[in-house]
């Protein structure tokens, strides 16, 4: 290894996103890029994975969308959420800190904040950096069936 290199991986080699900047990152919407892979060199990945967080507010839920063709992890770090999912959310689970929620390409679902009190957070990854998150109407069944 040269010194060059040793040089260059000082500042390139590893990137550490401290937690304060993307919470004022997200004071406004929410959400915040932690890594977005495109131009990091990485012939497989670059520019096809985006990791972030998702601040939900009390009691809210997001609109039903799916992502494409895109496939999508979360983590929850803090509070409670009901996720669900189907061609007309017939399908649910509640997930809670330390759970994972994997959501395959073009798949209807929904997020809800199950705490009217304390914000849900999560750590997400997504086979993309597009950021696309399609809407989708759809009338909800009034009693979907818990899954998991």
């Amino acid at each position: 290894m040269t010194s060059t290199e040793t040089t260059k991986w000082r500042t390139d080699g590893v990137t550490i996103v401290r937690g304060g900047l993307l919470q004022d990152a997200m004071a406004g919407s929410g959400r915040a890029t932690a890594f977005n892979f495109s131009g990091a060199g990485g012939e497989e990945t670059s520019g096809k994975i985006w990791v972030g967080t998702v601040t939900m507010a009390p009691g809210t839920k997001t609109g039903v969308h799916h992502h494409g063709r895109h496939e999508v992890a979360i983590y929850v770090v803090r509070g409670r959420s009901r996720i669900r999912w189907g061609e007309q959310l017939e399908f649910m689970a509640d997930v809670g800190p330390g759970d994972f929620a994997y959501f395959t390409p073009f798949v209807p679902h929904q997020e809800v904040n199950l705490d009217n009190n304390a914000p849900l957070d999560f750590v997400v990854v997504r086979t993309d950096s597009e950021g696309i998150a399609v809407r989708v109407d759809v009338e909800p069944v009034a009693q979907p069936e818990r899954v998991y």
